[in-house]
């Protein structure tokens, strides 16, 4: 009887040992290492955003220097890559560039070429992957806890020495346009951010394509006709632009056949109704991710940060 009371308190200890362990601050770096992009031929994706020269010319460019980090966020592992000027001597201007889309594999080959464009303008560039995707745990609720793993780049960004504190830039592509606004309503100390292909209105992009969006409304929100008001209207910037506060360049492609260019052009009547500084270009005839004017997209973006660097 003793010997089995014995058992249960060293258990019982155990427990309560266990439970009392801290867990890693948000934007802890957990690890870091060397991301070496494949060849064009074994690349998946990559047709969107760079040709095949290009492609070649960014991987193969040794002057900025390509890595694979694993941060805290919530407690759990989040991947980010960055990617920065390898001879920096110090802080540079960074982009904290928010992909787009729902969970995703290893795709720092197909942000490359976007990195390196903005790298020759003088800029590093980090981005967050958010949970459940790159291999790491969580889910991804599509604007939900998530943002959390945005957020907490500040706190990695003050761990990673090329990054400028008082110059950061939000830079989004598509889902990753809804998590800029949705980090600039959190206060993300930015100083202006840039959005192509952005969806300002969750229930109009799920009602245009209900047979493509049914499926993964009940992957990410099984819970979604309890919070459907919730849900939609977190994640639509259209009903809360008074909070988006900071300048924002708008990018749309004026074929695009993901995100009807409508909801950026009502983003923007919004944002001229409230007498906010931005900037709207459709790229007329393009796509959803403006493949056609990828080279003038970059370097809309980084004159767009220029104009709005803390000298």
């Amino acid at each position: 009887m003793a010997s089995a009371f014995r058992l249960s308190a060293s258990a019982a200890l155990l427990i309560v040992t266990l439970g009392a362990q801290p867990r890693d601050p948000d934007g802890t770096i957990l690890r870091r290492e060397a991301y070496e992009p494949p060849p064009f031929e074994e690349a998946d994706g990559i047709g969107p955003y760079a040709s095949p020269d290009e492609y070649a010319a960014a991987r193969n460019d040794r002057r900025f220097v390509f890595e694979r980090i694993v941060y805290s966020s919530d407690g759990l592992p989040v991947v980010a890559y960055t990617y920065v000027p390898r001879a920096s001597d110090g802080a540079v201007p960074t982009v904290v560039f928010n992909r787009g889309s729902y969970t995703r594999g290893e795709i720092g080959h197909q942000l490359l070429p976007l990195f390196h464009r903005l790298a020759e303008q003088g800029f590093a560039t980090l981005a967050p992957m958010y949970r459940g995707s790159a291999g790491a745990r969580g889910l991804d609720e599509m604007g939900g806890a998530e943002i959390h793993d945005l957020l907490a780049t500040t706190a990695l960004a003050r761990g990673l020495k090329f990054v400028d504190l008082d110059n950061l830039f939000l830079y989004g592509e598509s889902r990753g346009g809804m998590m800029t606004f949705l980090a600039i309503r959190h206060g993300y100390p930015a100083r202006a951010a840039a959005t192509f292909g952005g969806f300002t209105d969750l229930e109009q992009l799920m009602s245009a394509a209900p047979q493509r969006y049914a499926p993964l409304v009940r992957q990410i929100w099984p819970d979604f006709e309890a919070r459907r008001a919730e849900i939609l209207l977190s994640r639509s910037a259209l009903r809360w632009p008074e909070a988006l506060t900071i300048p924002l360049l708008l990018m749309h492609g004026g074929a695009d056949r993901d995100v009807d260019p409508s909801q950026t052009l009502a983003l923007a009547q919004a944002l001229q109704r409230l007498g906010r500084r931005y900037e709207l270009v459709i790229y007329d005839g393009d796509n959803h991710v403006l493949t056609a004017h990828r080279r003038e997209r970059d370097a809309q973006a980084a004159a767009w940060f220029k104009a709005h660097l803390r000298r």
